[in-house]
């Protein structure tokens, strides 16, 4: 693949991946059509706008934007290369729902050429590759799919998970290190040329399947950590010791890192892969299964916590959910702990609870007929006696004591180190 304008790039789904991607791939002078099923992303994009909260990403959208390099619809169109990122759900019983790819995959091969790459972004369980791969094969008869011919196949297929963090997607979709899985070798290569053209991080080639459970493995990896940690907490709470200190004194052990609890665990990531592993091989998962349960089940823990020091307050207290986000500084609620306990407190407490959430302009659906308010944090400062930090916003870290020394706080992010104590005439400040 020659660099230049010449190269035509497909980017299926723009959300919080392929959005910025497919602007980074714009930025090296490939033509490059993002596709998503919803009208209103299309036309926003097209106006050189973006539709979710990233650095610098509504100035990159729209310098390619106005550069003529990227352009959005919801018709696919052909290309060379076709990189598909698209959610990749799981349902009730934490069973994988890979039908958003297949979905992607048959309208790619409505336009499939010979020659043409096809690169499965999205994060997805064990064989989803193989699938498509498969897929492809039973749509176009006419063309040589790798895994389902002999001699040397007419398209390339791949898998090349993402990994990012929310906030800087831009900088570490090109410096950050990228496994780059092939159905065969030779569509391992072919995909590695492509990430060579934005990517400066190192492009390690493997097979499909091993670049797939990579991506799980990282993020089961880093669930598990999270439940130590959000397990200690709910041990340390019990105990009335303050984890934060805790773990700061623990980690001065040359060979300890304890990582910082929280509500739970949120986003598309963590909280979801995990279980693909698990629904692939339950027996042999128990310690994975677990971490999400702890993780769960904290978030349940700060439910019952925060709803009994409600209780316990007076019945004229107004409360504060500080953040509904998965994590700070973004405006992505995904599977949000802090969102799941805003959710519960409101519909118990109604209008007694404000929710401040700086990266919000309206409240969510989940709170229809709570009769909630969204409020932000000056008028939370002024209005509300209970305090639930549930997400470590910056904005929340600004609010000195002096602010909130007369609230009741609930810190579930440890951020407020300096909030009075339990146990004397001094307010409460609840942990864990």
């Amino acid at each position: 693949m020659d660099s230049g304008c010449e190269l035509k790039v497909a980017v299926l789904g723009l959300g919080y991946i392929g959005l910025p991607t497919a602007a980074v791939i714009a930025r090296t002078g490939a033509m490059v059509l993002g596709i998503d099923v919803h009208q209103h992303v299309v036309d926003t994009v097209n106006a050189g706008k973006v539709h979710i909260e990233e650095v610098d990403l509504d100035g990159l959208v729209s310098g390619v934007i106005a550069r003529g390099t990227l352009r959005a619809s919801t018709r696919i169109e052909p290309s060379d290369v076709f990189l598909i990122a698209v959610p990749t759900p799981f349902g009730e019983d934490h069973a994988p729902n890979i039908g958003y790819v297949l979905k992607a995959a048959t309208s790619v091969a409505t336009v499939l050429k010979a020659g043409d790459t096809v690169i499965l972004e999205s994060t997805s369980p064990v064989g989803t590759t193989d699938k498509v791969a498969e897929l492809l094969s039973q749509l176009r008869p006419d063309l040589k799919v790798p895994g389902h011919c002999s001699g040397t196949a007419d398209i390339a297929i791949a898998y090349c998970p993402e990994r990012v963090l929310p906030g800087r997607i831009l900088v570490e979709l090109i410096e950050n290190d990228r496994v780059v899985g092939g159905i065969t070798p030779r569509c391992a290569r072919k995909a590695l040329q492509f990430y060579r053209r934005f990517v400066r991080g190192a492009c390690v080639t493997t097979s499909a399947r091993a670049a797939e459970m990579t991506k799980l493995t990282e993020n089961a990896f880093r669930d598990v950590n999270i439940a130590f940690a959000n397990e200690l907490s709910i041990v340390a709470d019990g105990m009335g010791i303050d984890v934060w200190e805790v773990i700061r004194l623990a980690n001065r052990h040359p060979r300890v890192n304890i990582l910082s609890p929280g509500p739970g665990v949120g986003g598309h990531c963590i909280a979801v892969d995990p279980w693909f592993l698990v629904a692939a091989d339950r027996d042999n998962t128990p310690l994975i299964r677990t971490a999400r349960e702890v993780n769960d089940g904290k978030t349940d823990h700060v439910v019952a916590r925060a709803a009994q020091m409600i209780a316990d307050a007076p019945p004229h207290a107004r409360v504060a959910c500080l953040g509904l986000a998965f994590k700070a500084n973004i405006d992505d609620f995904r599977e949000s702990p802090a969102l799941k306990v805003a959710v519960e407190l409101a519909q118990k407490f109604g209008e007694r609870v404000q929710l401040v959430e700086p990266y919000a302009t309206a409240l969510p659906a989940d709170f229809d007929g709570t009769g909630a308010q969204l409020i932000d944090i000056d008028t939370a400062i002024d209005r509300c006696d209970i305090f639930i930090l549930l997400v470590d916003h910056d904005v929340f870290k600004s609010v000195p004591l002096d602010e909130r020394a007369d609230k009741i706080v609930y810190d579930t992010r440890g951020i407020w180190p300096d909030q009075p104590q339990a146990g004397g005439t001094t307010p409460l400040r609840l942990v864990g």
